[in-house]
């Protein structure tokens, strides 16, 4: 498996306001990191690394409070918030951020996975949707 070093600034403040928001001191935090992606930075972060280090993060409470979407709510046997949120994010990744908006998006999902929107995204789907995504954007790295 090969490790895509180096987080986006954003993801790096984002673990650090999530370790301050939970009063995690610095000892805490780094045995986290070893843990549950076995670095001792976060700087040592994979994108792998950084969704289990935030999946922990808001197991423990902390709420991220910039979406970059719209909240579908909590909808039994649809996909939940983070995995939209995930899947808008990988695919910003992607694109390199040259399709703004979710037209684009909702277009693909349409095509490959015959769903109209994210909000009609099933639990079931959301994560062959993530692994798509995810080796999409492997490939094109």
């Amino acid at each position: 498996m090969t490790r895509r070093k180096g987080l986006s600034r954003r993801q790096k403040a984002l673990l650090h306001v999530a370790k301050s928001k939970l009063r995690i001191d610095d000892a805490s935090y780094r045995s986290i990191l070893a843990q549950l992606a076995g670095v001792t930075s976060s700087t040592e972060l994979d994108v792998a690394g950084f969704e289990a280090i935030m999946g922990y993060f808001e197991w423990l409470g902390f709420v991220p409070r910039t979406p970059k979407g719209r909240d579908f709510g909590t909808r039994p046997g649809m996909a939940s918030f983070a995995q939209i949120e995930l899947i808008r994010a990988l695919w910003d990744e992607y694109t390199r951020g040259a399709c703004q908006g979710e037209d684009a998006l909702n277009a693909w999902l349409e095509r490959w996975w015959k769903v109209s929107s994210l909000r009609f995204l099933t639990s079931e789907a959301a994560p062959k949707v993530i692994t798509a995504l995810k080796a999409m954007k492997a490939r094109a790295a």
